[in-house]
């Protein structure tokens, strides 16, 4: 943290918000900030979005001609095209409505931040990623939101032993990642902000509002650069959640992400996602499974409905979310079976043990349930005996 980027009340040469350089050249972090030195992406088990699509942004940012908003790598549009996919060298990383992913990219461009809400497993995570990476070519400026999470965590902390030895001073300050992004013009990410006590939650109220994150032990204010927003993800299912106070709902731009409206737009997302994870893990190659796939995608569907895809059976449904992240986690366990101890062919054994894991998390009350899908629905399924045989081998 050097003095050059806290605004100085009492020296009015100190750089503003008015030295920030040119909309074509935004500002970044420092070389000696946190995290500006990233690994080879060849060298890490899950590179940043921003190292895995690099040849994509670039190949963007070369041919994007369109107005930028201030501190922008991309115009709005190309950052939707980043997201959705061209049909060709542009890959989708979200599918979905294109008019969600215009609404957040929009809200990006005003001085509003993003919240992206919805239950477990709906992309919050990735497509915030993804927007940091495209926005400012930087989605390492992360707070994960916790029960314990502290406001140091927001605002900033301090390295103790030079406090003690030296006082408040700017080298003694450690800067939270969004105080970073606020002094480099990037896009901070919060991950699951209801989780966060309410107290920590709204000590984003003056940031968002003011664009200002005061530090009164040094007398000083970091001012916000032209391209700073925040994107927080949430989820109101989950046990453990503060609702986010009234005062800071309203600095939000709320954008409601579903699930998935169709079976076949749920097994294309999973076959996506699984097969970029085989890549990943270098997992023994595993011919293509649709069919697989697409009994995982059913099985989940019909459960946390309540009704069988033809409309004729209610069924009851699991305590868990059955989303599409966890069809997307037994498909990959289920590749991982089939290349290392099967024959190299996505079967119904490889994916039952994942499914039933994935159903029965109370082993009474869902165990009840998945006993009567079972018998019910899967025993009576044309072509699903061969599935009926495995899942009632792991129970």
């Amino acid at each position: 943290m050097t003095a050059d980027h806290i605004r100085q009340p009492a020296e009015p040469a100190t750089p503003t918000i008015a030295d920030t350089p040119s909309n074509t050249e935004p500002a970044r972090r420092p070389p000696d900030d946190p995290g500006a030195a990233l690994t080879p992406p060849e060298q890490v088990l899950r590179p940043h979005a921003e190292q895995l699509y690099a040849d994509e942004l670039a190949a963007l940012a070369a041919e994007d001609e369109l107005p930028r908003p201030p501190g922008w790598r991309l115009s709005p549009q190309a950052v939707v095209t980043y997201l959705l996919g061209d049909g060709g060298k542009i890959s989708p990383k979200y599918v979905g409505q294109r008019r969600l992913m215009e609404v957040a990219v929009a809200t990006l461009a005003t001085d509003r931040a993003l919240l992206l809400l919805g239950v477990p497993g709906t992309a919050k995570t990735w497509v915030s990623e993804h927007l940091a990476a495209a926005v400012s070519g930087d989605s390492t400026l992360l707070v994960q939101g916790t029960a314990g999470t502290a406001e140091e965590a927001i605002r900033y902390g301090w390295n103790y032993a030079r406090l003690l030895a030296e006082g408040p001073t700017t080298d003694a300050l450690v800067p939270s990642p969004v105080m970073v992004a606020m002094r480099t013009g990037a896009v901070a990410r919060i991950e699951e902000l209801t989780r966060m006590p309410s107290d920590v939650q709204d000590s984003l109220i003056t940031i968002l509002s003011e664009k200002t994150l005061p530090v009164p032990e040094l007398t000083t204010e970091v001012q916000a650069r032209p391209g700073f927003t925040v994107v927080a993800t949430a989820n109101d299912r989950d046990r453990g959640v503060n609702e986010l106070s009234s005062a800071l709902r309203r600095r939000f731009n709320t954008v409601v992400l579903p699930v998935p409206a169709s079976v076949e737009e749920e097994v294309d997302i999973v076959s996506r996602r699984v097969a970029q994870l085989g890549r990943s893990l270098q997992l023994p190659e595993v011919p293509a499974a649709v069919d697989e796939i697409r009994r995982v995608v059913t099985v989940f569907r019909e459960l946390r409905g309540g009704l069988t895809a033809d409309g004729r059976t209610k069924l009851k449904s699991p305590t868990g979310t059955l989303s599409t992240a966890e069809a997307i986690s037994v498909v990959t366990q289920g590749m991982a079976l089939a290349g290392h101890f099967g024959d190299g062919v996505l079967r119904a054994d490889d994916i039952a043990a994942g499914i039933v894991g994935a159903v029965v998390k109370d082993p009474v009350t869902d165990g009840v349930v998945w006993r009567e899908y079972l018998e019910t629905v899967v025993r009576e399924r044309d072509g699903w005996r061969d599935f009926y045989r495995a899942a009632r081998g792991v129970l």
